[in-house]
């Protein structure tokens, strides 16, 4: 809902790097707002911090590549990244098989018979953004194992915008200060950066990075719900038929790894 959000203040701001700049400004305020942490004092530390933060500005170069493509296509390219990672870190035929029948869902939700209609520039970017998120989603678990709390990602986030903030401002200028775009703005930091980034980090200190992996394919699905309900984008059967694989693979991922999880649980009580 946010990403939609933010699709429609393009018009407002002029450029998506504006809509990046105020998603990514207001998301940063925010964090450090609840957080107020403190620079690690360990230089690795730092360092692991700011490689987090740049891949989360990376991450955004989905906003340029939505200027191209529908919500739902550039989300479903963005998504092939953390899939990517899920499938390096199978162990069992049954995980690769998950893993790749989300795979099919994200190549049925490109519309196959469209795919050469993509314009360059926009799968160029949303590329771009799928590595940064795979790298996200690695550095996420790395980041929440090595330091507690949630002040690292309030720090990373807060380098993401500083990355982030001069494209803005130089492709929006003042009409990033107008009362429309500051609302919106702020309403696409709380539902596609600050909230999302939160439960994200913690989801990630709990699951495997596989697991979340494949459950972030979900995000294609409610982006093209989302598409629909507020940009009038709809959806085509193929794409529909998306949702059925995706929806499969993510259930079928989770409860595998609740049964390793409850096999696990029992040796160790035996123990």
């Amino acid at each position: 809902m946010g990403q939609a959000l933010g699709k429609g203040l393009f018009g407002t701001v002029g450029s998506p790097w504006g809509v990046v700049a105020l998603r990514l400004s207001f998301a940063a305020a925010i964090l450090l707002a609840v957080w107020r942490p403190r620079l690690p004092a360990q230089r690795g530390d730092l360092l692991l911090i700011l490689a987090f933060g740049t891949a989360i500005a990376g991450m955004n170069l989905v906003y340029p590549a939505m200027r191209y493509l529908p919500l739902g296509a550039a989300v479903t390219i963005q998504l092939t990244g953390p899939l990517v990672v899920s499938l390096l870190a199978v162990r069992r035929w049954r995980d690769a098989a998950w893993g790749l029948l989300a795979v099919l869902g994200l190549v049925l939700f490109t519309d196959p018979g469209s795919a050469r209609s993509l314009p360059l520039a926009g799968v160029v970017f949303a590329v771009a953004s799928a590595v940064s998120m795979g790298t996200y989603l690695v550095l996420s678990r790395r980041v929440g194992a090595r330091l507690p709390g949630g002040g690292p990602l309030a720090l990373a986030v807060a380098w993401a915008a500083l990355l982030t903030l001069p494209a803005g401002v130089a492709s929006s200028g003042t009409r990033l200060l107008s009362p429309e775009a500051l609302a919106t703005g702020l309403g696409v930091a709380v539902l596609s950066a600050a909230v999302p980034y939160s439960l994200e980090f913690t989801a990630l200190r709990r699951l495997p990075a596989g697991v979340v992996g494949v459950l972030q394919s979900l995000e294609p699905v409610v982006a093209g719900l989302a598409g629909m309900a507020l940009l009038a984008e709809t959806l085509t059967v193929p794409q529909w038929a998306a949702v059925g694989c995706i929806s499969l693979a993510s259930i079928g991922t989770v409860t595998g790894a609740n049964r390793r999880g409850g096999r696990g649980t029992r040796r160790r009580v035996s123990l």
